[in-house]
């Protein structure tokens, strides 16, 4: 079922005469411009993946990934009904975290018609007990039921490889392995190492040495650059 959240992006994307919901070939379009394609993925890049790879041979595609920045939760007595409060959840997104989804997105971005907008959106997530269904035996149960926008805090646009670049601190060293792109954002290496194979896919990063069993890498343009 959509959510509040997934409607409330589409009705701001969809300025002036663009249509909501419009059919393209066998596609169902989220927002179809005069100029571009508009695509709003709350869910994994990978489920769009081939729609995206087949649009983008004939026209320009917005894909819109929104990251929750914040999140309060709203605590409902059962579905449908009262409130019983509200908290502020301790979990923050930032920008870093599309590349959790950009491991599936590589064979598709970049791409000279494509491009990737972030929104970094505050929510409110309403919630009720989930008691009587199949997952009776976790603590704390409960159904989301609804999510809803309450402000977009910033966006970032990427059209190109270079611009992932951009969220890397100037700092980083060249060569660099994953400890450093790590230590360098305050990190977990793992995310890092999602980082790398991101750029290393993309052809934006290439590897250069190893430094024991750590793989060097290099941003070939970010050294021109310099």
């Amino acid at each position: 079922m959509e959510t509040s959240l997934h409607r409330q992006l589409k009705e701001l994307y969809a300025a002036g005469s663009a249509q909501i919901e419009a059919r393209l070939g066998s596609y169902r379009i989220d927002v179809l411009a005069e100029n571009q394609l508009v695509e709003i993925q709350h869910g994994s890049l990978a489920a769009i993946r081939d729609k995206i790879a087949a649009l983008l041979r004939e026209h320009r595609v917005l894909v819109v990934k929104p990251i929750v920045a914040r999140k309060s939760i709203v605590r409902l007595d059962r579905e449908g009904g009262r409130v019983l409060g509200r908290r502020s959840s301790p979990k923050r997104g930032r920008t870093i975290d599309l590349f959790h989804e950009l491991v599936y997105f590589t064979r598709v971005f970049p791409h000279r018609n494509l491009t990737l907008e972030v929104p970094l959106v505050e929510i409110d997530e309403y919630r009720y007990p989930g008691h009587g269904r199949r997952r009776r035996w976790r603590r704390n149960d409960f159904v989301v039921e609804d999510q809803k926008l309450v402000q977009v805090a910033e966006v970032h646009r990427f059209e190109t490889g270079e611009d992932l670049v951009g969220l890397l601190p100037a700092d980083l060293p060249s060569p660099f392995h994953t400890a450093d792109l790590a230590a360098s954002l305050d990190i977990p290496r793992w995310i890092a190492q999602r980082m790398a194979y991101c750029f290393r896919q993309m052809k934006i990063s290439r590897q250069v040495g190893k430094r024991g069993n750590a793989c060097l890498y290099e941003f070939p343009d970010r050294r021109r650059a310099a």
